[in-house]
């Protein structure tokens, strides 16, 4: 059981050891299964093809007759990625002709009632070693811990009513240190579990994870409709009137594409489908707010919090907005508001409103919606609490849509050295910094 810093990176070396190990003895390795929240299905796909890209990835997505067939395909596999949601409605599928090395339960607050299909679920997989990955094992009460043992070491803990008799009971309303001691005793060797009071040299300030979103299937048609368009248009711009004086052109089709990974709804004013990306988003920011975590989130199209803003009514996330019609005197009224009151847990702020020039140390995580065009801008804005006076460690996420105008500007970024101050902006510099190979890249 790991939990706290670098877990991914643990598993990952794990799964590649043992598969190196089973190869050099002639033996084919078995495949082992990752469950994690749908949010981090892309992530930990890009991990695995970052760290140990000689080993074979599959996330299982997509419907569920598209799932089935990627299921039926896992023997081909050394990392079966899945959900939570997708396990529990595929679970018939994975019978016992799939026996698992080893079984990953990310995030295993997931499972930490027993009583959920979360939890039902994942513990009908059958592996030969199961790992629980979480920061939060105990969140409310020592049922969570049991029910994470529940899934690692069944019985190990006994039966959940024996258990409460033995430990829980005494514990919580008695006290007894002498059963705690025990406990610990019990379940110490099979945690792995480093503080940041330990660690605190090698942790960094900040932390900046990219985490990778799928369309919805709605969202992905018009999406392959719109690119067609633009590409064809670009082509015939640039062919008529000249690289040099299609930038304007160029930049409103790039911004058409980007839209649309956000919420298509943004200028189509009749789709009622879904965007990945908001809930991708959402999921991120009623766990974080769940855990006492207060968030900045930032993007560079004000439209698009009336839409987050109607998603964090329903769910009674309080939060404050910034945006270029916010007066100078309400301001620092809100940057305030927001530092002291700890029932407020997310700070919406665009670009140009909020980029620079603010304190909002109260916050330690920041979310970047859409990734901006200018580099510079989206740290300038991580920074407004990453400064003096932070005194938690800060936790930065950018949302990428995979197959998509985000994937192919963020992957140029990274190639592109001489791109990094102005890579995403949406000054003529930007363009004027691409050949038009670049640029029909983009539209590839």
């Amino acid at each position: 059981m790991i939990w706290d810093f670098g877990k991914t990176l643990q598993v990952l070396a794990v799964v590649l050891s043992y598969v190196n190990k089973e190869k050099e003895g002639g033996k084919k390795p078995q495949p082992s299964i990752v469950v994690c929240p749908s949010s981090l299905t892309l992530n930990w796909l890009g991990e695995a093809e970052k760290f140990v890209p000689n080993l074979k990835s599959l996330v299982i997505s997509g419907n569920a007759q598209e799932r089935a067939r990627k299921i039926h395909t896992i023997e081909k596999y050394n990392i079966v990625i899945t959900s939570y949601d997708s396990l529990k409605r595929d679970i018939e599928l994975y019978d016992e002709m799939y026996q698992f090395k080893y079984m990953i339960a990310d995030e295993a607050q997931y499972i930490k009632n027993n009583n959920t299909q979360n939890a039902k679920a994942i513990k009908k997989i059958t592996a030969q070693t199961r790992f629980a990955l979480t920061g939060t094992p105990i969140e409310n009460s020592l049922s969570e811990l049991w029910s994470i043992f529940d899934f690692i070491m069944p019985g190990y803990l006994f039966k959940y009513r024996k258990f409460k008799e033995l430990y829980e009971q005494a514990i919580v309303k008695e006290n007894s240190e002498e059963k705690m001691l025990r406990l610990k005793k019990m379940i110490e060797p099979f945690v792995l579990r480093r503080i940041k009071k330990e660690v605190l040299t090698e942790l960094p300030d900040k932390t900046v994870t990219v985490l990778y979103n799928e369309m919805e299937e709605e969202q992905q048609k018009i999406y392959l409709s719109h690119l067609a368009r633009a590409k064809k248009e670009v082509a015939d711009e640039i062919q008529m009137n000249g690289f040099e004086s299609s930038q304007i052109k160029i930049l409103a089709l790039l911004m058409r594409l980007r839209q649309i990974c956000c919420h298509p709804s943004l200028f189509l004013q009749d789709y009622i489908g879904e965007s990945s990306k908001l809930m991708q988003c959402i999921d991120i920011i009623t766990d974080a707010t769940k855990g006492g975590h207060k968030i900045l989130l930032f993007s560079g199209y004000t439209s698009m919090f009336s839409i987050i803003e109607e998603e964090l009514q329903k769910r009674k996330i309080s939060y404050l907005k910034l945006t270029g019609q916010t007066k100078v005197s309400e301001r620092i009224e809100l940057v305030d508001k927001f530092n002291e009151d700890k029932d407020i847990k997310v700070f919406l702020i665009s670009l140009k409103a909020g980029g620079t020039g603010l304190n909002l140390t109260g916050a330690d995580m920041v979310i970047h919606y859409d990734p901006w065009w200018n580099i510079s801008a989206e740290n300038q804005a991580t920074d407004r609490t990453y400064r003096i006076g932070q005194k938690n460690n800060v936790q930065v996420y950018k949302l990428i849509t995979k197959n998509s105008i985000e994937e192919k500007i963020y992957e140029l970024q990274q190639k592109k050295a001489r791109l990094v101050d102005n890579m995403l902006s949406t000054q003529n510099t930007f363009i004027n910094q691409l050949s038009k190979e670049d640029i029909m890249e983009l539209f590839s």
